[in-house]
């Protein structure tokens, strides 16, 4: 799950990491008096207007506008409230911007780049920190990648004080920056562990010319398994920052995720869904998604995945691969026989079973009366599939 950066910046502040500050308003009518109450709380005349939606590179899209007074605030807040923001992380029609954040302005001195995230290749979080700041990660490690230094942490530990300050070192800082450098990196990383997130970025994180550092810009992913240990987090979901179809598959307790092919996928099993996906690949389709019924499949389940998957109007030809394990494969043919009859299909499905009665499953479908192409293995499936898809697009 995704936040906003306003909700990001609200736990950082609650765990002592020190943050650009402001308010956050939906309405232009609020506009003026948020203006006004950071002007008089920061006692500033200059401000800051960002567009909180679920993507990066918003400055590039016109999403933050500096703002030198109050009445350039205002026009702002007027001009990126409501916009269509197009950025490399939106889709090429946008995200509609449905909150804005007026923050205090700061007089920047430098920038850098501060993540936490779990490096499952050795089982341990690592703090990535680089002297470039307010750049994406993806840019650096592509062309300075020796400008990326981490710190593996051991989770029976946690960060270590002395690991903080070789990260404080690591980016150069002295004196009493050194000192908020070490309380900085301790706070953000609890802040990390105690919500359970995935990824914890400040990109940038500033030195002000007053000598202060500053939290920018704040990103929170969480773990969805964990959710349930935080009402609070759970809280500050934004639905319409989400793909409306991946919403309506969780709540069909389906792990949906669209992608931008024409072979739908329906498979049991991420991993299986996985090579699904990669063999589509290979026999020369595009997947159009992931979707993993999981091992509960039943007759609903497999209907509410088919009308998922055929929403996408890209989708040209649909992909069922089940293995019987703790499905059974009979299960899912009655579900595939039912969903086929009442959807009315006019796209080609092609069905390959194996495992747990799938002998039985295959009789089913042959006397059914459906329209289903039969597939005997895996490459057999991706090669029918990718034919249709080809054929109907």
């Amino acid at each position: 799950m995704k936040i906003h950066e306003f909700q990001a910046k609200q736990l950082l502040k609650k765990y002592g990491v020190p943050i650009q500050d402001g308010f956050t308003i939906d309405s232009i009518d609020d506009a003026q008096a948020a203006i006004d109450k950071v002007s008089q709380e920061f006692s500033t005349d200059q401000f800051v207007i960002k567009a909180q939606i679920h993507a990066g590179g918003r400055g590039k899209g016109g999403g933050v506008k500096f703002s030198s007074s109050k009445e350039k605030a205002l026009e702002n807040s007027r001009n990126i409230l409501g916009m269509q923001l197009i950025t490399h992380q939106t889709s090429p029609e946008g995200q509609l911007v449905r909150k804005i954040m007026v923050a205090e302005a700061l007089d920047i001195e430098k920038e850098f780049y501060v993540a936490i995230t779990l490096d499952r290749s050795v089982g341990q979080n690592v703090v990535m920190v680089s002297t470039e700041g307010g750049v994406e990660i993806e840019e650096v490690a592509a062309h300075s990648p020796e400008k990326i230094i981490k710190e593996w942490i051991n989770p029976a530990f946690g960060l270590r004080p002395f690991q903080a300050r070789n990260l404080a070192y690591a980016l150069g800082f002295e004196g009493d920056l050194f000192k908020q450098a070490v309380s900085f990196f301790l706070n953000l990383y609890k802040c990390y562990v105690d919500t359970d997130a995935s990824i914890a970025e400040v990109n940038p994180l500033v030195i002000t010319k007053q000598g202060k550092l500053v939290a920018l810009d704040g990103k929170f992913n969480f773990d969805d398994n964990a959710l349930y240990r935080h009402k609070d987090i759970v809280a500050m979901r934004d639905l319409d920052e989400e793909d409306p179809t991946e919403v309506e598959a969780g709540k069909s307790h389906l792990n949906y995720i669209k992608l931008d092919g024409n072979v739908g996928c329906m498979v049991n099993g991420a991993g299986l869904a996985m090579g699904t996906m990669d063999i589509i690949q290979l026999k020369g389709g595009q997947p159009a998604n992931f979707l993993d019924v999981g091992g509960g499949a039943n007759v609903e389940t497999v209907k509410n995945g088919f009308k998922i998957i055929l929403s996408d109007k890209n989708v040209k030809a649909v992909l069922i691969n089940i293995f019987g394990g703790i499905v059974r494969c009979d299960r899912v043919a009655n579900g595939i026989i039912q969903a086929v009859s009442e959807l009315h299909l006019t796209v080609p499905v092609v069905v390959r079973l194996e495992g747990t009665n799938a002998i039985l499953a295959k009789e089913l479908l042959e006397t059914s009366g459906v329209s289903i192409i039969a597939a005997g293995s895996l490459a057999d499936a991706a090669e029918k599939v990718v034919a249709a898809a080809t054929k109907g697009a």
